[in-house]
């Protein structure tokens, strides 16, 4: 099985409100970065929350499994990919490692993943636009006590940039895998 694991922890300072609750269609942001991968088949689904971890997690409600990170305020995406592979070691085979401020990826981009994964077994996949990383990227259960052992100020760059010759990179034709929401000017500029 392979699970999704949303990071979704921030106190989302630079926005000035929390990010995950802020409109996107018709949707919210968190909600529509659940849907997607959803719609592109995950059905096991963990959100790694934090900062306004109670509204979060009534907007999403028992649609999907959540993790709350004692540790948001510090800021470390490290420690909430930790809490996520933690809460799913004994059930799932790779982790898709998601943004939740990143609702403009495409149901076809995690499809390619996934698809990728299941037929190369690669430990490690990562979508790339221009010869640039994005998200969601996919690591296996085989990697994973390598990222737990990590501390800060470690980061998941770090771990990839380890990688490098491990790394399946899936092109995609997309700008959407490199974009993710992190001040007002970004949500206007892509807010549908």
């Amino acid at each position: 099985m392979i699970t999704a694991i949303i990071l979704a922890a921030g106190e989302s300072k630079r926005m000035g409100q929390p990010k995950m609750l802020m409109p996107w269609g018709k949707s919210t942001v968190l909600q529509t970065v659940i849907s997607t991968l959803q719609t592109a088949g995950m059905n096991d689904i963990l959100v790694v929350t934090g900062g306004a971890h109670k509204q979060v997690e009534m907007l999403i409600g028992r649609s999907v499994q959540t993790v709350f990170n004692e540790n948001y305020a510090q800021g470390e995406m490290l420690s909430s990919l930790q809490i996520g592979l933690v809460a799913k070691k004994h059930e799932a085979s790779a982790a898709l490692i998601c943004l939740g401020d990143q609702p403009q990826v495409q149901v076809r981009s995690v499809q390619r993943i996934l698809q990728e994964y299941k037929e190369t077994k690669s430990p490690i996949i990562v979508p790339s636009y221009q010869m640039k990383r994005g998200h969601p990227w996919l690591v296996a259960r085989e990697l994973w006590d390598e990222l737990l052992k990590m501390h800060a100020p470690e980061t998941p760059r770090e771990f990839l940039n380890r990688h490098t010759k491990n790394i399946r990179y899936v092109e995609l034709d997309t700008l959407s895998t490199l974009q993710d929401i992190d001040t007002p000017d970004d949500y206007l500029q892509s807010h549908p």
